[in-house]
């Protein structure tokens, strides 16, 4: 039977818009794909810190170490890279006092008990940690390490302290404090935390950086300090913060201890402490704790490292991913540059994956001792990419 000419038309419209829709989302799919990150960097089996001298401590958690103090157990699932562990610092709801901490003493810490190089006095240290919030965190929690001046075996009395605490909204901030009469060189504080005889250095401005945001969990953050006193009756002391690599905040022409000498810096905590209590139960981990007296920087990798992805937590499917690494936090001079990578949430940085260019241009590695920076994005079964995430992520080829 002939088909009539409107009957036609009609199937010849649908045939074409059934066509154009094969490009378009499910329905219910989302139009919108989460930008991921990298999560962890596969490191060298050594680390530089591990045999260097100006190195004071170092902890990847993969076996319980004796502490000044500490708290809270051992993480063996969730870990920076694919050995040791980590030091959960997360909260269950309404918990002030989270579920571990970590004290290390050392110097001229007034103590007989694991003092680490006891009787050395250091007036300018750098700690390093790795940190993760639970993928979805919400919330800032108030405090996570300091480095302080015990003057006295319990009650401990403090000469000065360098916090590192949630500033605004969700940023980390510095807010050093001095513990001494800036005249006299008299130790004021009677114990811990006594706040009535802090002064305090200021606690601005805080860092760009929202750690503690929802958009920046999931993945490993680097976070290094480093405080320096001043000299004996001038105001030339620092702090300083990095956070991803990037100097985040800093506080300069500081006087952390007036004329004061007794003691040095001479402890680092590791904290999980929540002023008004957690919003809700969720998981922080710390990882790869150094202090030294020298920079310290992110971990080392080999020269074709292997580098992780975020899980990927979209309504559909993932189907591929890219990843860029660039010599600079800007990433003004990329290095390589991946094919599309199958949904494995881990890549070889490597030419059967890539193609190294710029300074990189015809290589077949990274290059020994320099610092490289990640960015990434992905794309669902719809082949809807997603925005490429900020340089962050850095490492140094051993």
């Amino acid at each position: 039977m002939p088909i009539c000419t409107n009957t036609f038309l009609l199937i010849i419209t649908l045939i074409t818009i059934h066509v154009a829709d094969n490009n378009q989302p499910l329905s219910g799919a989302s139009t919108v794909v989460e930008i991921p990150h990298i999560d962890f960097i596969e490191m060298s089996a050594v680390q530089p810190h591990e045999s260097d001298p100006d190195v004071i401590w170092d902890d990847d958690f993969g076996l319980e170490k004796a502490y000044l103090e500490s708290s809270g157990k051992i993480d063996y699932e969730v870990k920076f890279g694919t050995t040791g562990g980590s030091m959960e610092a997360g909260f269950e709801k309404d918990m002030i006092e989270g579920k571990g901490n970590r004290k290390v003493a050392f110097g001229d810490f007034p103590s007989n008990r694991n003092v680490l190089r006891a009787g050395e006095h250091f007036d300018e240290i750098y700690w390093r940690i790795y940190v993760k919030h639970e993928y979805g965190w919400e919330g800032a929690p108030a405090k996570m390490s300091r480095a302080t001046s015990i003057v006295s075996a319990r009650p401990w009395r403090q000469a000065m302290i360098a916090h590192v605490w949630s500033g605004e909204g969700n940023s980390l901030t510095l807010d050093p404090v001095r513990g001494v009469d800036e005249q006299s060189a008299k130790v004021k504080t009677q114990h811990y935390n006594d706040f009535k005889n802090f002064h305090w250095l200021g606690n601005s401005p805080c860092s760009e950086f929202q750690i503690s945001s929802t958009e920046e969990s999931g993945y490993w953050i680097l976070v290094e300090s480093m405080v320096r006193l001043n000299t004996p009756g001038k105001n030339d002391g620092l702090n300083r913060l990095w956070i991803d690599g990037r100097l985040e905040a800093e506080r300069t022409n500081l006087n952390l201890r007036g004329t004061y000498t007794e003691h040095g810096i001479n402890a680092v905590f590791l904290e999980a402490y929540w002023n008004e209590g957690a919003i809700k139960t969720e998981n922080r981990w710390f990882d790869n704790f150094v202090i030294s007296t020298q920079a310290i920087g992110p971990v080392v990798s080999p020269a074709n490292p292997v580098i992780h992805k975020t899980l990927y937590h979209g309504r559909d499917s993932l189907s591929a991913w890219e990843i860029e690494l660039a010599t600079d936090y800007s990433g003004n001079s990329i290095v390589f540059q991946s094919k599309e990578i199958r949904p494995q949430e881990a890549i070889k940085i490597a030419s059967e994956n890539g193609t190294f260019s710029g300074i990189l241009q015809k290589k077949s590695k990274l290059t020994s001792g320099e610092t490289y920076f990640c960015r990434v994005r992905q794309k669902n079964y719809n082949n809807i990419w997603s925005d490429w995430s900020r340089w962050h992520q850095p490492f140094t080829v051993e």
